[in-house]
């Protein structure tokens, strides 16, 4: 009877875990969030005192969804095709994520009394989570070959 296969080394399980969409997906995710946050604190701290929050929040949304738009296509999902209407679809899923953001930030912030970014700290670990199935299921979604 031959021998069994060895198991997979840790490296060669390393390897595919890397290559795995949703860790990746956590990684890209993890780096832009990262992008965002310093975004919006570097724009809070700067303009916060000449602009409201939520004017800041919009403006750190700008950055961040074209960030995250460029490493997702093309780090996480891999895609090609129509860019501009990646970006459209990649944009819709991230206004719905900025809208819950738009309610929840000032309900953290003038209803429950908690400070602006760790309120907003807060708010994008809840949108984080929603993003990777728009993403998979609308942004690249592409069709499968027949």
């Amino acid at each position: 009877m031959p021998d069994a296969p060895p198991p997979p080394s840790r490296l060669a399980r390393a390897r595919r875990l890397a290559g795995d969409e949703r860790v990746l997906f956590v990684g890209v995710g993890a780096v832009n969030t990262l992008i965002g946050t310093v975004a919006f604190v570097g724009l809070q701290l700067t303009l916060g005192r000449v602009a409201h929050y939520l004017v800041v929040l919009l403006a750190a949304h700008v950055v961040s969804v074209l960030c995250a738009f460029v490493l997702h296509r093309r780090l996480v999902f891999r895609v090609r095709g129509n860019v501009l209407l990646d970006l459209l679809r990649f944009e819709t899923v991230y206004l719905g994520a900025l809208g819950v953001n738009l309610l929840a930030l000032p309900l953290l912030v003038e209803v429950a009394g908690l400070p602006v970014i760790p309120s907003q700290l807060l708010v994008v670990f809840v949108t984080a989570l929603m993003s990777y199935v728009g993403h998979k299921y609308f942004s690249f979604r592409r069709k499968q070959a027949a």
